[in-house]
């Protein structure tokens, strides 16, 4: 059955006349190739899983040097049953369980380490985009529904079952399924596409082009949450999320937001002594960071003033209808302090003297 074992056999029947004992020799040969090799796999995932994953995780180690170490002994059972003589169908049966305990087994302790590295991965200070904390999971029942998948398909194969029916009977009721849930797939691939891609995460502030602003509390595969201020939640299909145009207030280096509050002033007004003022209550006011730095801007002559722009940071975009609203009322109260005039439209109407032409009533 397997060739290159034949001059390994003929060595163990040469100390072991008998079957029987041929096939304890061949037993106890491979449990000991199995030791061997067991040792040599655990220093291997040692050095590896440091190296790779930044982990020494023991578990890990053992899932995979344990895995190794039955599987050369199954194996070693694999060919002790082809020494002994049995009628054909129950070789083919005892050849066939054997094959399937080992697709088992390394389904199972696939399963378990991929579980183990995604996690240890997605604990390092830089994950890679499969492996972050809202994405692990995510990939971690992927992987595990392939390798029950791929187990299945080997298990089958190992007990000669013709698999081309159920590979076709199962493509025509996927591509049934596809078509009666194309809404359902498309927000389930757009979920994951956010969830890969990131472009927003659970806490960020978000306005959609629609109009809708609030935070994400929420990303699932087939739609995504966000809390208005209005403690009102807004639930969107991710198919929609994943073709809208997005503003994240959050997703820069830091999660302050930049304020801006546009302020006009009267002309003939001090411009510095405006800018003064206007620095002055950004500096005294509590939910204004200092950095960086306010900032006044003079923007453009208007019709009715000149208009100035006070742009300031505040700790994140939660506070901006508070932060606004505060300093609003204390540009008024300074402005009205210091004398500075804050204008509102206004036109002058010029009437010209008119007289009715002769021949005309009064």
């Amino acid at each position: 059955m397997i060739e290159w074992l034949d001059p390994v056999l003929g060595w163990v029947g040469l100390l072991a006349p008998g079957p029987y004992l041929q096939v304890l020799a061949v037993i106890l040969l491979f449990l000991v190739l199995g030791k061997l090799v067991d040792l040599l796999t655990r220093a291997a995932l040692d050095r590896m899983l440091v190296h790779w994953a930044g982990t020494s995780d023991e578990q890990a180690k053992r899932i995979g040097h344990q895995t190794v170490f039955r599987t050369i002994a199954l194996l070693g059972l694999l060919v002790a049953a082809t020494l002994v003589e049995m009628p054909a169908r129950v070789e083919a049966i005892a050849l066939a369980l054997v094959k399937s305990i080992i697709i088992i087994l390394w389904v199972g302790a696939g399963i378990r380490g991929a579980r183990i590295i995604l996690g240890a991965l997605s604990r390092k200070p830089r994950q890679p985009p499969w492996a972050r904390p809202t994405t692990a999971p995510l990939a971690n029942n992927l992987l595990r529904v392939v390798l029950v998948v791929a187990g299945a398909y080997a298990i089958l194969i190992a007990w000669d079952v013709n698999v081309t029916g159920l590979v076709a009977s199962a493509g025509i009721v996927g591509l049934a399924l596809s078509f009666a849930a194309q809404d359902t797939l498309g927000n389930l691939f757009a979920g994951v596409a956010i969830l890969a891609d990131q472009p927003y995460k659970i806490g960020d502030y978000i306005v959609l082009d629609s109009g809708e602003r609030g935070q994400v509390t929420h990303i699932g595969l087939r739609s995504t949450r966000i809390l208005t201020r209005d403690d009102e939640e807004i639930s969107i299909p991710n198919g929609i999320m994943g073709q809208a145009k997005i503003v994240n207030e959050s997703g820069g280096p830091h999660v302050k937001y930049r304020l801006r509050v546009p302020i006009g002033v009267a002309y003939g007004s001090d411009i510095d002594h405006v800018i003064k003022t206007l620095l002055v209550v950004a500096e005294e006011h509590p939910n204004v960071c200092q950095d960086p730095a306010p900032r006044v801007r003079f923007r453009t002559f208007g019709e009715s003033s000149l208009d100035f722009e006070l742009l300031v940071w505040i700790a994140q975009p939660a506070l901006r209808g508070l932060a606004l609203h505060e300093l609003n009322c204390e540009v008024y109260r300074r402005f009205n302090r210091e004398g500075i005039s804050i204008p509102f439209p206004q036109r002058d109407l010029h009437i010209r003297d008119w007289r009715p032409e002769a021949g005309q009533a009064d």
